[in-house]
């Protein structure tokens, strides 16, 4: 009989850094930025993919970190909402959240930020129906949406008048 082994030593790379850490096969990526990287921005929510909160960034592509195997995750980038600042500037979706108000208890904002930031990084031309699309996953038991639609929107124009592709 073959025996896991307790834990396995992995290189990430996490908000454009490389990181060592060694952790149980089975945990997920979300344990694993949590307890043990102490990455606790992304959020315990459901723990089942259907709230949102634990969406993270791999390979610019959000993904529900609760749902993923952080073994799995070795060769991919992976951005937390802890990278979305650069150079002690807030990203424009974090920055429009902001000013929108975009965030009530603020729980659910951190999957948010990073559906959000997907988003307004593949496109600036967003329309209403395609934000609610992009952001079908996310649940907030706060708003009804509309300041986080507005923030989103209010992101992605101000990415499309700057150029900016991130």
């Amino acid at each position: 009989m073959t025996i896991a082994p307790s834990k396995v030593l992995v290189n990430l790379r996490i908000n454009g850094q490389s990181v060592e850490a060694a952790f149980h096969p089975n945990k997920t990526l979300l344990e694993v930025l949590r307890e043990d990287l102490d990455l606790t921005g992304t959020k315990h929510g459901c723990e089942m993919g259907h709230c949102g909160a634990c969406c993270v960034l791999v390979d610019e592509q959000p993904v529900l970190s609760c749902l993923a195997l952080a073994v799995e995750m070795v060769g991919h980038n992976i951005r937390t909402v802890e990278g979305l600042a650069h150079d002690g500037r807030l990203h424009p979706i974090q920055q429009a959240f902001a000013e929108c108000g975009a965030a009530q208890c603020g729980y659910c904002t951190p999957g948010f930020l990073m559906t959000g930031a997907a988003l307004v990084e593949q496109r600036h031309a967003l329309s209403e129906q395609d934000i609610r699309e992009a952001i079908a996953g996310n649940l907030c038991r706060c708003t009804g949406y509309t300041k986080i639609i507005e923030a989103i929107q209010l992101a992605a124009s101000r990415m499309a008048a700057n150029g900016q592709d991130t």
